[in-house]
């Protein structure tokens, strides 16, 4: 029997150089008409993009989140943060969420479906978990995006969890918002190219949902 791969440890990736994300130059808030039809076909015209979404965290079990209320899309060049109490943007979300041609590419999507679900009615169509590429390749525990950039690159991804756990419903997200929404939805499409170029593009081709 194979034995399964083990990531490097937290100590190990303490002393890896950090991993080059996006800057503010390449976020974008598209808000009216021309800025959404310029996000919308540029999104159209990848065959991959980086996705992801936040939501205001619920610190007790009584509660229920009504998230998400940020869905980020990444190209290569370009982050577009949706912020989602503007209604003007959800026919583009939902326009590429159910474009099958663009491959949704990120970690943990189960739970963002469901919300996507929720909060549009529609289905996400074209979708890679990395989760799932990383546990054909024999990986022993659910990586998630700091250890797979770990894994791939030999790079430290730095997460703030007070930015994670921050108020994601804001009218107006902190620039340490905008940077850690564009880079989560980045980082796995800089890790899918990374798969790509080490020769596991069948197995992504064959892991999209």
């Amino acid at each position: 029997m194979k034995e399964k791969l083990l990531p490097p440890t937290k100590d190990q990736i303490a002393l890896f150089t950090p991993f080059n994300g996006m800057t503010l130059e390449h976020i974008q808030q598209p808000t009216g008409a021309d800025d959404l039809s310029a996000a919308l076909q540029d999104l159209l015209s990848c065959p991959f993009v980086g996705f992801d979404t936040e939501s205001k965290p619920v610190f007790r079990k009584e509660q229920k989140s009504d998230g998400p209320h940020v869905v980020q899309l990444c190209t290569a060049d370009t982050a577009y943060i949706f912020q989602l109490h503007d209604k003007e943007a959800y026919p583009v979300i939902s326009q590429v969420l159910e474009a099958k041609q663009v491959v949704k590419v990120g970690f943990g999507l189960q739970s963002d479906r469901s919300q996507i679900r929720r909060k549009f009615g529609v289905e996400i169509k074209g979708v890679l978990d990395l989760d799932t590429v990383y546990r054909k390749l024999e990986y022993r525990r659910q990586l998630g995006v700091k250890a797979a950039i770990a894994v791939q690159f030999g790079q430290k991804f730095n997460k703030s969890k007070r930015v994670s756990t921050s108020n994601w419903s804001l009218l107006k997200l902190s620039d340490a918002q905008l940077l850690y929404a564009a880079n989560d939805a980045y980082a796995a499409l800089r890790i899918l190219q990374g798969l790509q170029d080490t020769g596991h593009e069948q197995t992504v081709r064959e892991l999209v949902r």
